[in-house]
């Protein structure tokens, strides 16, 4: 998938995770539960844009439907700690101005992607976390929720598995890393991203992911694209993934889809795996993935759609 001659009037792409997927692995309701998901935050993504909304507005609108759906770790269905609860990170930024918003260790905030762009709007701040990320979420009126009505059997059970297997450790080094994003831009050419997760089964002391870290997991410039990345996330933070993806076109004038491959690359020379999606003002659409699978899906104002979950896939 190239850039379009034509540019569109607004572009979508969404993502719910990278990792060890392959066909065969997943069932089909399985496979047909995630489908359905990533077309209902496309969708969402989608009602904002063709009403002349923002890529900020879309973005978000697009990563709750996620944050609301247990086949992705995010909001809903988000992967337990090791103490056996949840804690959730997720960021914003608009890439007109370059604000941003972000939030990590969320513990009751339904949608911590609201949370975040709360942050970037009414704070003076950009990384929340904790016990005061939530604070400020009570005093700013977002949807609460129990700690547990975060967890699912599933997720439980991938829990006891990890702690039963001593090789693992307690990291989650193999599994499916299923945070979500999505990245777009709107009718008047700016761009946006967001991202949000449950991080890592089994995440110990306090660990904090790539995702809520602006650069790392999410960055988006008028001057170069949008980034929302998922993939294991120490890699992604000393490599400073999505700022680099953006450097990389500002300075060498590398499209979207050559900067990411460079830097992706780079990732995996280190030892992490993952992928980005991307969107750049010139209307460029694309993504990028060193995993066997990456769900995701797209939808441009042309009405061109695409749902996709495995590598084996003319993209």
């Amino acid at each position: 998938m190239s850039t379009q001659a034509t540019k569109p009037r607004w572009t979508l792409m969404i993502h719910g995770g990278s990792g060890s997927m392959r066909r065969g692995m997943l069932s089909a309701a399985q496979e047909a539960g995630a489908e359905t998901g990533l077309n209902a935050a496309l969708d969402a993504g989608a009602a904002v844009l063709a009403a002349g909304g923002s890529a900020v507005e879309a973005v978000q609108a697009a990563v709750q439907v996620l944050e609301d759906d247990p086949h992705f770790n995010a909001g809903r269905g988000s992967v337990f700690t090791w103490e056996g609860g949840h804690t959730l990170d997720a960021a914003i930024m608009d890439g007109s101005g370059r604000a941003a918003g972000a939030v990590a260790a969320s513990t009751t905030t339904r949608h911590p992607v609201a949370l975040a762009r709360a942050v970037m709007e009414k704070s003076r701040h950009v990384l929340l976390a904790g016990a005061g990320a939530d604070a400020f979420a009570r005093d700013q009126g977002l949807e609460q929720v129990d700690n547990v009505w975060f967890g699912t059997e599933e997720r439980r059970q991938q829990l006891d598995w990890m702690k039963a297997d001593a090789t693992h450790g307690g990291f989650d080094v193999d599994m499916k890393y299923g945070t979500v994003g999505a990245v777009a831009m709107d009718a008047a050419g700016h761009v946006a991203a967001a991202t949000s997760t449950g991080g890592l089964t089994g995440k110990r002391w306090g660990r904090v992911g790539d995702s809520p870290l602006i650069g790392a997991g999410t960055y988006a410039d008028d001057r170069a694209c949008a980034v929302s990345a998922t993939g294991s996330g120490e890699f992604f933070i000393r490599e400073g993934v999505a700022h680099e993806i953006c450097a990389r076109m500002r300075f060498t004038g590398e499209t979207a889809k050559q900067a990411a491959e460079v830097v992706m690359a780079d990732v995996k020379a280190m030892g992490g795996v993952g992928g980005v999606i991307l969107a750049a003002p010139t209307g460029e659409l694309d993504w990028c993935f060193t995993t066997p699978g990456m769900y995701r899906g797209k939808l441009s104002a042309d009405g061109v759609r695409r749902v996709a979950i495995y590598e084996d896939v003319v993209d």
